[in-house]
């Protein structure tokens, strides 16, 4: 299960540089779409690493996420001005307070498998 929303989040990562494309000016888009395009693609390869060996796959998307949540939380000054209505960047920070989002929501899922994980190998180990 934790495969599959590896891959959905990927998916959704690129969807959004590919979004950000028709919604933000030219440069900033082309900046968006790179970056969209190499973490969905980490993503993706974490996925696929998945396939072999599952944790292998996990833990990397799992620290891939961590770096991109943590840089995400530098952009959240830029979120908080476009909500309040100043927007000296235009969408930009909707997109990418998206991919943070994302990212969380990636870390928090593959921490709970992590803990799952380690709960059946201890229960397995002593089974009383």
């Amino acid at each position: 299960m934790i495969r599959a929303y590896i891959f959905l989040i990927g998916a959704a990562i690129i969807g959004i540089g590919f979004l950000g494309l028709s919604r933000i000016e030219k440069d900033a888009a082309m900046a968006l779409m790179f970056g969209s395009l190499t973490l969905g693609g980490g993503f993706i390869i974490c996925g696929l690493f998945s396939i072999k060996m599952l944790w292998h796959g996990v833990i990397g998307a799992g620290v891939l996420a961590l770096i991109s949540f943590g840089t995400g939380l530098f952009n959240l000054p830029d979120a908080a001005q476009y909500i309040v209505g100043e927007r000296p960047r235009g969408n930009e920070p909707l997109f990418e307070l998206a991919v943070t989002i994302l990212s969380a929501l990636l870390l928090t899922r593959i921490l709970a498998a992590c803990g799952k994980e380690r709960r059946r190998r201890m229960l397995e180990e002593n089974p009383n």
